[in-house]
């Protein structure tokens, strides 16, 4: 009788609550105003010509490392950051490898670490969500064979700087640590300046969040140039589809865009975490499109949030799955127009259900 191997049934589910998506959508972190008008010129002039054939990344591989400022040999285009993330761990990792992650964070780097047979070790994040870095460092032995970090973290919002993450990769040597920048526009502080500083560490971008193209599944992964052959084989040449790769470059392109969106999140952010406060409720402080917040102490007291929320009409997520979260809702930020349809819904929603202000954090 057909049966998967054991390894896939240890891998945990992950269901992102995508049905019946009606209204502001602040729940999962995309741009909520869309993308580049140059991109929608360009998706308009695709031809039938530009669909039938194989689409040919590497000239566009080669435009997005001129943008980025580093070797076109150090960059490979991925159908979003999860297969940039599929392809590491199918690279580094064998059964029985040790894999670690700092948790709360973005779910599918469990996923993938386990796929590929991995065991994964989930290390609880310091007070206020800060990164451990004693505890990580003493956890890698010689078995570590991958370090996933996101910088700034989903879906905390926490910031490590670059010392420290760098400590981390002089400290497993034999391991591939990747450092996931999905939210890096946000914050403006990046680690690919000093990635030569170490021969193992890789980086990732997106398209999905500040450039508004979550629906064209397109990613970036810069490593080692000594390394990225090997992620080049386990890679099907055709993985970037051919809308993305005519869209990409218009995307980078446009700069006044991309600037003026990320000018309006950082502001509405700084809003929505000063109303948070004045409301004496409990936030971290974040350098990402988003913020969380302790509605409650329990999972129904979030749940209950959410659809009252939604019933106003504005999507927020309850994150109350997530290690050391329970009764926590993150809130997408973006231009001040949302930003104020946000902050009138949980003024109604805060006294609707008598929310206990001031709850501690953990």
């Amino acid at each position: 009788m057909l049966s998967p191997t054991q390894r896939v049934g240890n891998v945990p589910a992950y269901h992102p609550p995508l049905a019946g998506r009606e209204g502001l959508r602040l729940d999962f972190n995309e741009n909520t105003i869309g993308c580049s008008p140059r991109v929608l010129e360009r998706l308009r002039s695709l031809t039938f010509e530009d669909l039938a054939r194989y689409p040919e990344r590497e000239p566009i591989e080669a435009a997005v490392a001129e943008f980025l400022r580093v070797p076109k040999h150090d960059v490979l285009l991925t159908n979003g950051v999860d297969e940039a993330i599929h392809l590491l761990c199918q690279t580094y990792l064998d059964p029985g490898d040790e894999a670690i992650i700092v948790v709360p964070t973005y779910s599918m780097y469990r996923i993938y670490m386990a796929s590929a047979g991995a065991e994964v070790i989930a290390i609880p994040a310091d007070s206020d969500f800060q990164l451990p870095i004693n505890a990580l460092r003493d956890r890698i032995t010689s078995r570590t064979r991958m370090i996933a970090i996101a910088n700034p973290n989903n879906p905390t919002g926490t910031y490590t700087p670059a010392e420290q993450l760098l400590e981390i990769a002089r400290s497993a040597p034999h391991a591939a640590i990747l450092i996931d920048e999905a939210y890096f526009e946000f914050c403006g502080q990046t680690i690919l300046r000093q990635r030569f500083d170490v021969p193992n560490l890789f980086v990732t971008r997106t398209f999905s969040k500040v450039y508004g193209l979550a629906g064209l599944r397109a990613g970036v992964l810069i490593g080692p140039t000594d390394q990225m052959p090997s992620l080049r084989r386990v890679c099907s040449p055709y993985n970037v589809n051919a809308a993305a790769l005519a869209c990409i470059p218009c995307a980078i392109a446009d700069h006044p865009y991309i600037e003026r969106y990320v000018t309006e999140t950082i502001q509405s952010r700084r809003g929505l975490e000063s109303a948070l406060q004045a409301s004496r409720i409990p936030y971290w402080p974040s350098q990402a499109n988003f913020v969380l917040a302790r509605i409650g102490s329990t999972k129904s007291a979030a749940q209950t949030f959410v659809e009252q929320m939604r019933r106003r009409g504005i999507l927020v997520r309850d994150r109350s799955a997530d290690y050391a979260c329970e009764g926590c809702v993150r809130f997408t930020v973006g231009p001040a127009e949302h930003t104020n349809r946000l902050l009138a819904a949980l003024d109604e929603v805060f006294e609707e259900l008598s929310i206990p202000q001031g709850v501690s954090r953990p």
